[in-house]
């Protein structure tokens, strides 16, 4: 697969940022996305039932479009959550203004907000930013690179990814695709995204596909990369993961599921995901988990998240103690079906546990070692079926309690 890091930019899109003062440190933290014309879309959001304003006023928009979006407006420096009605009137100001400039209607406004929850969304200042912000927007690398730098909150990196692949029609053409992403996350990690500090998730593409095709590529995707990460077991108010299709390639879908796209698409998601991670708060190790022999998928990733949630194996982890008791333990009470006699457990290739005991020739030096690592795999076979999911998190430190300790003082 290419490689994901060399700017690619789809055709049909220009970007940018702007400081509306809402963070205090004084960067941008406004940034727009704009489709040239009204593009097909496809969303996901939060599973926590507490959900942000613009979240609602985005599901509410695509409705009424049957999933087409004109702008994206985003906000970093204040979540737009537990406002009451004030959240919501804030989101809807910010479409209405957002629209009158764009010449839209303000149902093709798509507005997100990562931040600080409980605290009102000043949207006055999000409408003074708009003129200036659209006479500054663009379609180069750098105006795309502006959007992934405003929305950071705890994020200490960008965190972007590219793909162009080649499509031929049926006379022997080739055209090239674009697929181009961008997020945020750091902390409050643990995406629970349902087809109905924060993760925010824009992919744009310049095929032409129809919003119900591309809602079946975001989820397969989602499925694989989002929904496969933690970093400290909590879900976002907040999390979003949007998709736009401009169409300005030429390349029209058809109607047709193409194999490749959805497996770049797939490739892409996965980077972004893993990107996360990697910047997670305080983090010092990253964690690949392979869970297989489960009775089904679904029992894989039970397994996987009682792991990457249990704060006992990820203090283990942080201080590299290769305790692996404390998987066996997690695996238990993780609800999967198991027998405990039938578990092995790998650091790598290194055997530490076999047969639910430890393994003969466990070597706990080599073990130590290995997790001092700064990424490191754990492999578990529980022998119950065919199973299996892979699974990234992280360790727990006392830098993620100093962050979070001290959020908003």
């Amino acid at each position: 697969m290419s490689d994901l890091s060399q700017f690619v930019i789809p055709r049909g899109f220009r970007f940018g940022a702007a400081k509306a003062g809402l963070k205090q440190s004084g960067r941008t933290d406004f940034a727009l996305i704009v489709a040239d014309e009204l593009a097909s879309a496809a969303a996901a959001f939060t599973g926590n039932r507490v959900k942000a304003a613009p979240l609602l006023v985005d599901a509410e928009h695509l409705r009424a479009t049957g999933g087409r979006v004109r702008v994206v407006a985003i906000n970093a420096g204040n979540a737009n959550c537990a406002a009451g009605q004030a959240g919501i009137d804030a989101a809807r100001a910010t479409c209405k203004a957002a629209a009158a400039t764009f010449a839209c209607k303000p149902e093709e406004v798509f507005p997100s907000s990562t931040g600080v929850i409980g605290v009102p969304l000043p949207a006055e200042k999000l409408i003074a930013a708009l003129p200036e912000l659209a006479k500054s927007i663009g379609s180069e690398s750098d105006h795309f690179q502006q959007v992934a730098e405003a929305i950071l909150t705890t994020d200490t990196v960008e965190k972007t990814a590219f793909l162009p692949f080649h499509m031929e029609d049926d006379n022997g053409n080739i055209t090239e695709v674009h697929i181009a992403a961008l997020c945020k996350g750091s902390g409050m990690i643990h995406p629970q995204l349902v087809p109905h500090a924060t993760m925010l998730v824009y992919i744009m593409t310049d095929a032409k596909i129809e919003p119900v095709l591309l809602n079946r590529y975001l989820r397969e995707a989602i499925e694989v990369s989002f929904n496969r990460i933690s970093v400290d077991g909590d879900t976002s108010t907040n999390d979003t993961v949007l998709m736009l299709a401009s169409g300005a390639s030429g390349v029209d879908f058809g109607g047709q599921f193409y194999l490749p796209f959805a497996e770049g698409l797939k490739h892409v998601c996965r980077s972004l995901a893993k990107q996360i991670v990697g910047d997670g708060e305080g983090v010092s190790h990253v964690v690949e988990l392979r869970i297989e022999g489960a009775a089904s998928d679904a029992d894989a990733v039970r397994v996987a998240k009682a792991i990457a949630h249990s704060p006992l194996v990820k203090t283990a982890w942080a201080g590299c103690d290769p305790n692996w008791g404390r998987l066996m333990a997690a695996i238990g009470y993780s609800d999967a079906e198991i027998n405990p006699d039938a578990i092995d457990i790998s650091f790598g290739e290194l055997p530490i546990c076999r047969n639910g005991g430890r393994a003969t020739e466990y070597d706990e030096n080599a073990a130590h070692a290995y997790i001092q690592q700064p990424e490191f795999s754990v492999a578990i076979h529980l022998h119950q079926g065919s199973g299996s999911c892979t699974f990234w998190t992280t360790d727990l430190t006392h830098e993620y309690i100093r962050i979070n300790a001290d959020y908003t003082t």
